[in-house]
């Protein structure tokens, strides 16, 4: 989630969709913002109507700018606000501290580069006496409605902020006045200033005595290094992959096969083998570019497979859409290839073969389709969780909704959750994503990818609908 601002000093994100049933934060920081809010307000009644505005969409773009936070909010009536909320910049001498502390460890620097927030670095801020995060008092509203605390548009300001923030923490910083290009230069320059300083700053003096280069590891420094680099020879030129996996050698000759041995399903084996090997090789040479006949991410675009010819006609040019995973046992991998195939007599064979019948097999490809193994073992396994897993389960379920939204769930042995009223069902996985299902006939049918937020997995499975619950 980026912003299309232009200047560092400034972000615009676009109008966020509606979030209907969604958490807003589910990040640690995120949280934390939403508190301070929270705690702010004097008026509960005020942050639940922000809480529908926000959900509603009723937010526009909202840009991030040091000190400030503004968006136009509109009412249900469609009367629209200007909303801001001010946040206190840190001064110069601030984030000199700041980034002093930021670059004592590369993990902090990591961190932020993953998009998250290092709670070490706002614990060592706080003791240094900077407050990253904003407390109770620290968001101040200014609104066109003239209200002269929180109010619903400035509310619904702060609820959409919080998910810019889960996204990407350098918005928290931009607020307290550094944007993100110029906060990685100087940390940068302050990392490369320690480095050639033997680990300290430019302007600590050595300790008193101490020989040059004692303590150090021996080899070259990286100034040298990098004058040097006109002495290394240029890489070669990596090799440029095929358009397509290449055919594989047809077995149809002349010469009976060995008993136990069946050419057809060989030369599948041997195409679909062929297939993953391409798309390792075309992976590793460019992993931003897709392969030819690829949609963005590397997978084949719909219709096609992946040398960009079109699956169907009863091929056995496996669609290569998910790579085998490591370490699979046979029965996952049955599911994987019939996942990746098209062929009826094929995907019959793979059913028999793992000891599923027909309709156990459609259920288990279209599982593999939303998720892989994990997906599979969600339908096939029915896993109980300990007391703790399963405390933690019932908190998501209870947090994950408004009091007037949250639905009627049974629990229905091990992980999974019936709604009430309903044909929709939520499976947890030992990873501690949900899985939307529904029923369809006498059977449970995934209906989407795994969430975090399980309102967001039951979500998906009522917009899929009874159309969604294969079958």
């Amino acid at each position: 989630m980026s912003g299309y601002g232009h200047e560092d000093g400034e972000r615009t994100f676009a109008a966020l969709p509606p979030a209907r049933g969604a958490a807003f934060a589910r990040t640690w920081w995120g949280l934390a913002w939403l508190k301070a809010l929270e705690d702010t307000a004097l008026d509960g009644q005020q942050l639940k109507a922000g809480r529908r505005h926000a959900r509603a969409g009723a937010v526009g773009a909202v840009s991030v700018r040091p000190g400030r936070i503004t968006a136009v909010v509109k009412d249900r009536d469609g009367t629209a606000y200007r909303s801001d909320v001010l946040v206190r910049e840190f001064s110069d001498e601030e984030w000199e501290r700041l980034l002093d502390l930021a670059v004592d460890s590369a993990g902090h620097i990591a961190a932020l580069l993953d998009r998250e927030m290092p709670p070490h670095l706002v614990e060592d801020a706080a003791a240094a006496g900077l407050d990253l995060l904003p407390g109770i008092g620290d968001l101040d509203p200014e609104c066109g409605c003239e209200a002269w605390d929180h109010c619903p548009h400035t509310s619904a300001l702060c609820y959409q902020v919080a998910r810019l923030l889960d996204e990407d923490p350098f918005v928290l910083l931009l607020m307290r006045g550094r944007g993100e290009r110029t906060l990685l230069d100087q940390l940068q320059a302050r990392s490369a200033s320690r480095a050639a300083h033997g680990g300290r700053g430019a302007d600590d003096a050595p300790d008193a005595g101490a020989a040059e280069g004692d303590g150090g590891m021996p080899g070259v420094s990286a100034e040298e290094a990098y004058a040097a680099g006109f002495l290394v020879p240029p890489l070669p030129a990596p090799p440029v992959a095929g358009d397509a996996p290449g055919r594989s050698l047809s077995l149809d000759t002349e010469t009976e096969p060995e008993p136990g041995v069946d050419p057809t399903a060989l030369e599948f084996l041997a195409t679909e083998a062929a297939g993953h090997a391409h798309r390792m090789l075309v992976e590793a040479l460019d992993a931003e570019t897709p392969a030819a006949g690829s949609s963005a991410g590397g997978a084949p675009a719909p219709g096609s497979s992946a040398g960009g010819a079109p699956v169907g006609g009863g091929s056995l040019a496996p669609k290569t859409r998910t790579a085998p995973a490591v370490s699979l046992t046979v029965a996952q991998d049955a599911v994987r290839l019939a996942a990746d195939s098209s062929v009826p007599w094929l995907t019959a064979r793979l059913a028999s073969g793992s000891g599923r019948t027909q309709t156990d097999m459609d259920l288990a490809t279209r599982a593999w389709r939303f998720g892989g193994a994990a997906a599979l073992a969600v339908l096939e396994e029915d896993w109980t969780p300990d007391t703790e897993a399963l405390a933690c389960a019932g908190t998501r379920l209870t947090e994950a909704w408004e009091d007037d939204e949250r639905p009627v769930l049974r629990r229905s042995g091990g992980a999974r959750w019936t709604v009430v009223g309903a044909e929709a069902q939520l499976r947890l996985g030992e990873d501690g994503r949900w899985w939307p299902y529904l029923k369809s006939g006498a059977r449970w049918s995934p209906a989407g990818p795994a969430d975090r937020d399980p309102a967001t997995a039951l979500a998906t499975a009522f917009a899929a609908g009874p159309t969604g619950a294969g079958g």
